[in-house]
């Protein structure tokens, strides 16, 4: 009983790590392919824009929810880019990601810059 009981357990936690592991996969092509692909150009990395977000509303779930805001309607309101930036490289044009895929980039935007749990 026991036996089985830990098999399914390990069974379950392999099956959900997989799972989990294919969602960073396809989070890092989305985000590879339409984030940096544009971003690369721009003379201020992703990672310091992430750190501008994370200063300005300092939770995961407000900047993934600032992120989306501003991907799915960029204003220069909601901009956290500098006047000069957007002067010269103009604002972000609506992403054309499904609301799926744009959560999986902000997921994996989000798995690769954060500074929680990895300050010793």
């Amino acid at each position: 009983m026991v036996k089985t009981i830990l098999v399914s357990v390990l069974a379950a936690t392999w099956l959900l790590g997989a799972a989990a592991q294919e969602q960073m996969d396809s989070g890092r092509h989305i985000y590879e392919k339409n984030c940096v692909a544009c971003h690369r150009k721009l003379p201020v990395s992703l990672e310091n824009l992430f750190f501008n977000y994370l200063l300005k509303y300092s939770s995961e779930r407000r900047v993934k929810e600032a992120l989306r805001s501003f991907m799915k309607h960029p204003t220069k309101k909601k901009a956290l880019a500098s006047e000069e930036l957007i002067t010269r490289y103009g604002l972000m044009p609506k992403s054309g990601l499904s609301d799926t895929d744009l959560r999986k980039a902000i997921d994996y935007y989000w798995e690769t810059y954060k500074v929680f749990g990895k300050i010793k």
